[in-house]
């Protein structure tokens, strides 16, 4: 495959088949965030909740044994290389989870309903990438930086995961076996789950599209001879990279990023006209366009100060059992229902 699509077409290929499986599970099987979220707090049901559960369980499990096995090198993760910042985890996690709320959607959601004909999505996902860029590395970086500094090369365990190899020589599958399946039967827990396959098969897809983003860039970047970075899906900062790439594509090599967001779209389109859910959508008020530009608008900051969004840090950093994505995953939580509370009751007091 490095013969034919050298370092940087291979990584793109990879992230784009992942990127279509994600792209399915978001419109065949449903998965969503906000939509997990809101579900639980007003729907009363759990089951997309659940389902994130068991796209976690895999994930862990996958890439802790992918980890044993060494087709993975922990310390060339992001999320385990870099030195934690509980700060950014937090205040970062916030931000993306009640900007989340505003728009509607997260990155991923936002980039699978663009998939399904929604042209509001287009706006969130250009406004999202570009205010990512700007905190990133544009006007906001060096600020960024001064209030959140950013150290690499971490010498400490920053994960679970590695953790409990270093302190108990505990090897990386048990860790994963024993976690991931905790999870996935916390997961399975609820009758209502365990009697929905689809919800059960596609949080699988999910996990098992986060491992194989792990497991194929780390092998570009030892078998090929360009530095390719080790990395797997999330949709923050790719999404602005995916904008910078077709404005530059004739200097600019592809990379796993951009084959992953458009892996997304593709499988959202291929998803939505297999269940014959496609159709040409605007935003007919000009509010509520206003309020999904600034939710969008908080999520790249946001995802950028947690070094991740609600699939980056939500699935991804999880996969390695980094110690930011328990924390990002409960800020994005609290994020959301503050934000799902302004929109469905308000914050005034019930009289």
């Amino acid at each position: 495959m490095l013969d034919i699509f050298g370092e940087a077409g291979s990584a793109a290929l990879i992230g784009l088949l992942g990127g279509i499986a994600l792209g399915l599970a978001a419109r065949i099987g449903r998965f969503c965030t906000l939509g997990a979220i809101e579900d639980a707090l007003y729907g009363s049901d759990d089951r997309r909740l659940r389902m994130w559960g068991i796209a976690i369980g895999v994930a862990i499990i996958g890439t802790q044994v992918a980890i044993s096995l060494e087709y993975l090198q922990a310390a060339q993760t992001t999320y385990l290389d870099r030195v934690w910042n509980p700060a950014g985890t937090i205040i970062g996690g916030l931000l993306f989870g009640y900007g989340m709320a505003l728009s509607g959607n997260c990155g991923y959601g936002a980039l699978a309903r663009l998939g399904g004909g929604d042209l509001r999505s287009f706006v969130i996902v250009l406004v999202m990438g570009l205010s990512a860029y700007f905190v990133m590395s544009g006007p906001l970086a060096h600020a960024r930086v001064w209030l959140f500094p950013v150290q690499d090369g971490a010498t400490a365990p920053q994960g679970f995961g590695q953790l409990a190899e270093q302190v108990l020589g505990v090897d990386p599958a048990v860790s994963g076996l024993v976690l991931g399946g905790c999870v996935i039967l916390l997961a399975l827990s609820s009758k209502a789950m365990r009697a929905s396959p689809k919800h059960i098969f596609w949080g699988a897809v999910v996990g098992l599209a986060i491992v194989s983003g792990w497991i194929g860039t780390y092998w570009i970047a030892n078998a090929g001879f360009d530095a390719e970075p080790v990395e797997t899906h999330t949709f923050a900062a790719p999404i602005g990279d995916t904008i910078f790439y077709t404005m530059t594509a004739s200097g600019t090599d592809l990379s796993f990023s951009v084959g992953s967001v458009l892996g997304v779209i593709l499988g959202a389109v291929a998803g939505s006209w297999s269940n014959g859910h496609f159709r040409w959508e605007a935003c007919d008020d000009p509010r509520e366009l206003k309020r999904q530009i600034m939710g969008a608008a908080l999520m790249g900051p946001g995802a950028i100060l947690a070094v991740g969004c609600s699939i980056g840090q939500g699935v991804s950093a999880f996969s390695t059992l980094a110690y930011s994505a328990p924390v990002a995953f409960v800020a994005i939580f609290i994020g959301a229902s503050l934000g799902l509370k302004q929109l469905i009751t308000g914050f005034a007091p019930a009289e």
